[in-house]
């Protein structure tokens, strides 16, 4: 068991920028700026003996190209009819959509149709089908499995693919953070070899940036984006929105939750497996023996999380942007240039930090939780394994953008907004749907780029 006492660590946020993707610029008071990231490490351990470790690489840079709008055509894949791929040149990107809870494929309609016309024939978009409606609650780990299993399936149908990204929704983002853990792959030894999973096939400047890094199903990772994702679960405070911040209604939707939500709901509420074994959000924020999620994550060249600061009903700012409570400071009311309600973007570099620790205090924290649920034992259990995640979620750098539908016809459906699921109702989120397409589109042409060097 550690003994290691909870480490407050300071925000150490870079401040804010804004970035308009279309003219390459950040905006701020001192103008454009730049970050070269520091590997990181850390370990803990928990009262079952836990040995979480990392030593990551993280580079998020925007180059700011304007997107160029392309044609494909819509070929079937597998297990869903939801692939996109060029008829002329065969996809060498594969880019995963994951849905969140209790959805569908279909909700992805309107984000297949614009990726399809902004990104161009290098893209194969593909809309994930495994955890569809109440496969949501089986838990996690369980839809993280079936996830990964679908990708591979996927990858070995196109032998063209040398690249992946995911774009992921609500509760399909820990999903897919669960699933790369799955597919992750050691990086190649020191001595210049390449590992099994390192394509040979790929230019020689990309595979030395896949050998570095690691590989994601075989893939170089690229992008890993989330869209509204309770990353620290979504137990406190109006984590869960819709409950209005009612103290009584936060004391019982915990132990109510896996009612209805099956194993999804415990683990969203922090409250699964024994007492003293730290939930699955707090493993999945370290590398441990379920499965190196934090390399996993550090594999990929960029991490985007997009967060609705206002007016979502299932999750909260502070779960969805990975911040504490006294870093939310107002957002501007203003959307960037091109993006409609798309108001503030700040990356966030990697945190020095000895990762997320289950100290004792923990243990009885959680055992508390568990069987009396009152106000005082799930606040302070709440506050402990917060700070803990955030501890290991930091060590790698995020580009945080901010969303805010307050001047939106229906400014109540922020969550179906920010991935516009249904065109006609929630068509407000259209600029998000551009931003994050052109964010896209910038980090395929860099890496062009950088592969012809």
């Amino acid at each position: 068991m550690a003994t290691a006492s909870l480490i407050h660590a300071p925000c150490g946020y870079s401040r804010k920028f804004s970035y308009n993707l279309r003219n390459g610029v950040y905006g701020g008071a001192a103008g454009s700026t730049s970050y070269s990231p520091s590997s990181s490490s850390c370990s803990c351990c928990s009262s079952q003996g836990l040995n979480f470790s990392s030593g990551v690489k993280s580079n998020c840079k925007g180059q700011g190209l304007r997107a160029q709008a392309m044609n494909t055509t819509i070929q079937g894949n597998f297990a869903s009819p939801k692939a996109i791929v060029n008829s002329n040149t065969e996809p060498d990107h594969l880019l995963v959509l994951v849905h969140g809870i209790l959805a569908s494929p279909s909700d992805w309609t309107y984000v297949e149709a614009e990726l399809k016309r902004r990104l161009g024939r290098n893209f194969l978009i593909y809309a994930s089908a495994s955890n569809t409606y109440t496969k949501t609650f089986s838990g996690v780990d369980g839809a993280g499995k079936r996830l990964a299993d679908e990708v591979m399936q996927v990858v070995k149908k196109k032998d063209s693919l040398k690249r992946i990204s995911f774009l992921a929704h609500s509760l399909g983002g820990l999903f897919a953070r669960y699933a790369i853990a799955v597919l992750y792959s050691e990086a190649a030894l020191s001595t210049g070899q390449s590992s099994d999973t390192t394509d040979s096939t790929l230019p020689s400047s990309q595979a030395v940036r896949a050998a570095r890094r690691g590989t994601i199903a075989g893939l170089d990772p690229i992008n890993f984006i989330t869209l509204a994702t309770p990353h620290l679960g979504v137990r406190g405070r109006k984590q869960l929105p819709f409950l209005l911040g009612i103290p009584i209604l936060e004391k019982l939707a915990p132990p109510i939750a896996p009612i209805f939500t099956g194993r999804t709901g415990s683990q969203l509420f922090l409250t699964d497996g024994k007492p003293n074994k730290p939930p699955l959000l707090l493993r999945m924020a370290s590398d441990c023996e379920d499965g190196k999620f934090i390399s996993a994550l550090g594999a990929f060249g960029c991490r985007i999380l997009y967060a609705n600061v206002s007016y979502d009903h299932m999750v909260g700012w502070r779960t969805s942007s990975i911040r504490r409570e006294k870093e939310l400071v107002k957002p501007p009311r203003r959307s960037l240039d091109g993006y409609k309600h798309v108001v503030d973007v700040e990356y966030c570099p990697p945190l020095s930090s000895e990762g997320p620790q289950f100290p004792p205090e923990a243990v009885k924290a959680k055992e508390a939780a568990q069987k009396e649920p009152n106000t005082r034992n799930t606040v302070e259990y709440h506050e402990i394994i917060e700070e803990e995640m955030i501890h290991g979620l930091q060590q790698l750098g995020w580009k945080k953008v901010d969303v805010s539908f307050h001047s939106a016809f229906w400014p109540f459906f922020a969550h179906n907004n920010i991935h516009v699921k249904n065109e006609w109702l929630h068509n407000a989120g259209a600029g998000v749907i551009a931003h994050f397409a052109d964010s896209l589109k910038q980090q395929e042409t860099s890496s062009l780029i950088i592969a012809s060097l």
